[in-house]
């Protein structure tokens, strides 16, 4: 378990590269943090990753970032929560979370949680699963790139942070 504290007026980039439990916690007005988690599954691989972002202070900003690929029997499970107290208004938190899938085996699993206690805020979140689009591997290979290649190419823009 990894924890985080963004005090008032901080700006904070966290990256996670892999499995674990993070805890990161706005406790002052003005506080700022950009998590960003990016993960590569292979073989028979299971990267589980949580975070939950708490904002326990008003005017806090957090933007929650995480990406995965699944090749062979690997497994990826990602679980983002946001909370934010009571009499925390003015407070913007997103959550995205996206994986893709490279083989039939491969599994993945994305949950996004909100837990608003106030009024005055903006916050959501989005969850994908999916492969790599036909269009994109079409437009590479009719440029003579092998699919192979042309696969690596869309994970590497993919995962980059």
């Amino acid at each position: 378990m990894q924890k985080y504290i963004i005090k008032k007026d901080q700006k904070k980039t966290i990256l996670i590269g892999k499995s674990g439990k993070y805890f990161i916690d706005l406790v002052g007005q003005g506080a700022e943090v950009e998590i960003l988690g990016s993960f590569l599954a292979q073989n028979d691989d299971f990267i589980d990753v949580e975070v939950t972002v708490h904002h326990k202070a008003k005017n806090t900003l957090a933007n929650t970032t995480l990406r995965g690929v699944a090749r062979d029997q690997s497994r990826i499970r990602l679980f983002g929560r946001i909370v934010i107290n009571e009499g925390c208004g003015l407070s913007n938190s997103f959550l995205t979370e996206r994986v893709l899938l490279l083989s039939n085996q491969a599994s993945a699993e994305a949950v996004p949680e909100l837990e608003i206690l106030t009024d005055d805020v903006k916050c959501s979140h989005a969850a994908s699963v999916s492969e790599i689009p036909s269009e994109q591997l079409f437009y590479l290979m009719s440029r003579g790139i092998q699919k192979k290649q042309a696969e690596d190419l869309i994970i590497q823009g993919f995962l980059k942070i």
